[in-house]
């Protein structure tokens, strides 16, 4: 088969980038590298690649400027690979990807901002029970500064995601979509018995942090709501999409992380809000 001359589409930023992203093996590296396998042994664990194989695709990935090296070990010599600034900025493209195969490929082609409970996004979301969040995992907040995603100071972390608040879902109704603005009430009135508990709660949505900023001086909302616009949490952990008003959006669902960052609990779908904001605080205080 007449294999496509690239040069041809000099001009063309989508062939232009297949030329990196094309590759099965280099989507699925990249796919590993947001999740935190940033080391070679990892990487060669989770996608069952031979080491010929994994050297050469790390290779174009770091001469294409995706990936640098990082070394972390001298004697013998070993690197962690790392995303660039062109690197994260792939990891749009990679939940958008997962979005459409979740939808059209996994799924009936409808969209919901629920998921069936024999469903991949379900599977995948309760499978990231005993996972461990990567360190220094941060995202932004409406209060200007980066967050780690995880308290670093609370006994448990309680991550709740959500599609948006103050968007209008009338022109579009997407069962689930609404109902953020409750979740986040809920949270902030049983917010002084989670303090008593020592678990922190974070909200998360990839609305940009102005709108969660104006949002949460409007509700007198305590604790931080962490911005996920660029999808750096949802690429880490495959976190459930879908879009609708102009952008992706995350589903509902809710993570109750321990102080070493491992994944104890996970509520998803979310659909009785007041039950799960209740179950949140049990799960969180019996971890």
């Amino acid at each position: 088969m007449r294999m496509h001359n690239a040069a041809a589409d000099e001009h063309c930023g989508i062939a232009q980038a297949a030329v990196i992203t094309g590759d099965w093996w280099n989507v699925l590296v990249l796919r590993e590298i947001a999740r935190g396998h940033v080391r070679f042994d990892a990487l060669a664990a989770e996608l069952g690649l031979s080491r010929k194989v994994l050297t050469e695709r790390l290779g174009r990935l770091v001469a294409s400027g995706v990936l640098r090296r990082s070394l972390y070990q001298r004697r013998p010599v070993r690197y962690e690979y790392l995303l660039t600034d062109s690197g994260l900025a792939l990891l749009p493209l990679l939940v958008a990807m997962q979005d459409w195969g979740d939808r059209w490929v996994l799924g009936d082609g409808g969209i919901t901002a629920t998921a069936a409970q024999d469903g991949a996004e379900h599977a995948r979301v309760h499978a990231l029970a005993g996972t461990r969040l990567a360190a220094g995992l941060e995202l932004p907040s409406g209060d200007g500064t980066d967050h780690p995603v995880v308290a670093p100071d609370a006994a448990t972390t309680v991550l709740f995601t959500y599609p948006g608040t103050g968007v209008d879902w009338s022109d579009e109704p997407i069962p689930g979509a609404a109902g953020c603005t409750l979740e986040n009430r809920l949270f902030r009135d049983a917010w002084p018995e989670f303090r008593r508990a020592d678990v922190a709660v974070h909200g998360i949505s990839s609305q940009l942090p102005y709108e969660q900023a104006s949002f949460a001086r409007t509700e007198a909302i305590p604790y931080p709501l962490l911005s996920d616009a660029q999808h750096r949490l949802a690429a880490a952990l495959r976190l459930p999409t879908f879009r609708g008003a102009g952008r992706l959006h995350l589903k509902r669902l809710i993570l109750v992380v321990d102080r070493e960052r491992t994944v104890r609990h996970a509520l998803f779908p979310v659909e009785d809000i007041p039950h799960a904001v209740e179950e949140a605080l049990r799960l969180a205080t019996t971890t």
